[in-house]
């Protein structure tokens, strides 16, 4: 793995995941529950730290640490199972009028990247980026919670549910 990717044990991290092709799929909460329900699952058995998030319909921020371990592998392991489990609801969401679109889309981008069988489901990269400054870090924090407003989502970021800016977020996070 090049220096470029690796993010090093118990440093703050930005980090952006997004959809092949920047394909909407998070739309529904269905999906970006899944999303949640990971995250959670890696706050408390793969020692990642959340600080901030948004889960956008295409894409999710994050800041983050693991403690201890190597974040990129974490990173790899939560897209793949994510993947999975996406794919999977998709394909049994009998209300998913985008469902035969969305799994040619996910079988075509696997075509293209002989790296995937199946599906290609997330973007290759992660981009990791090391927070290593507070002036860099609250630049982030702030760029993650008015990514729903600057979107027209909501007026103000307290209000989308799936961002770590509102109170009633399905996900706990970490004070910076």
């Amino acid at each position: 793995m090049s220096e470029y990717r690796k993010a090093h044990p118990d440093e703050l991290y930005f980090v952006t995941m997004s959809v092949v092709g920047w394909l909407d799929v998070f739309t529904r909460n269905e999906y970006k529950d899944i999303v949640i329900d990971n995250l959670r699952y890696c706050q408390q058995k793969e020692g990642l730290e959340v600080f901030a998030y948004v889960i956008m319909t295409n894409h999710l921020h994050l800041i983050v640490r693991r403690r201890d371990k190597e974040l990129t592998e974490l990173l790899g392991r939560f897209k793949s199972f994510t993947a999975k489990k996406i794919i999977a609801a998709i394909e049994n969401n009998v209300q998913e009028s985008r469902r035969e679109w969305l799994l040619y889309l996910f079988r075509h981008f696997a075509k293209v990247n002989k790296q995937y069988v199946g599906n290609h489901f997330w973007q290759y990269s992660s981009h990791p980026t090391l927070l290593d400054t507070p002036k860099i870090m609250e630049q982030k924090e702030e760029y993650i919670h008015m990514n729903p407003v600057r979107a027209g989502v909501v007026n103000e970021p307290q209000a989308y549910v799936y961002c770590s800016a509102c109170a009633d977020s399905p996900l706990k996070v970490m004070e910076m």
